[in-house]
């Protein structure tokens, strides 16, 4: 069965690729080929997360087993077959391909075609530049410093609905503290 995803960006309007691969290939063979699509340096620690419909994180596929702890089962790309985890049209995933600020590609299984396999991964559709693979940390402060600024403007909350960030030591009733006792 061969395997076709679409992926997209949500930092990049116009980006989109379409990876048609073996069902039977593993998350390794994908990972690749999505890398091979963009560019991407393959030495980079990478994981997969299957998604449900509203893209919330379940299970994780990663690239290295990072020490997890025992009682968590760990998933590695290199021994997962895509049709083990993958069988519906529409399932979605979350490809993060830049641990340090959780930057990813958001992956949907677009169709599934019965009695056909390939060889080796191609890259169907390549549309638009690639988001960068890493960013810089200041510029990315920038950014989170930038939408947290606007969302402070657009705020209807202010001093009034929060209070005062003074300190009145009049507010505090010490006493109450002193009378509670303590049951060991």
């Amino acid at each position: 069965m061969i395997y076709s995803f679409r992926i997209v960006s949500d930092e990049v309007d116009n980006f989109r690729r379409e990876i048609s691969i073996d069902a039977d290939a593993t998350f390794l063979d994908l990972r690749n080929a999505i890398c091979d699509s963009v560019n991407y340096d393959k030495n980079q620690m990478n994981s997969f997360f299957l998604c449900d419909e509203g893209w919330e994180k379940g299970k994780e596929i990663t690239l290295e087993d990072m020490g997890s702890d025992l009682s968590d089962d760990v998933y590695l790309m290199e021994e997962c077959c895509l049709s083990d985890f993958l069988e519906d049209e529409g399932q979605r995933m979350i490809f993060v391909f830049d641990y340090l600020t959780d930057r990813s590609f958001f992956i949907e299984l677009k169709k599934t075609e019965p009695g056909k396999d390939l060889r080796d991964p191609i890259c169907t559709t390549s549309v638009g530049n690639p988001p960068k693979e890493s960013i810089d940390l200041d510029e990315f402060d920038a950014k989170i410093d930038a939408k947290v600024a606007k969302a402070a403007q657009n705020s209807e909350f202010d001093d009034d609905f929060y209070g005062s960030e003074e300190f009145n030591e009049d507010e505090f009733d010490s006493a109450g503290f002193e009378e509670m006792t303590f049951d060991e």
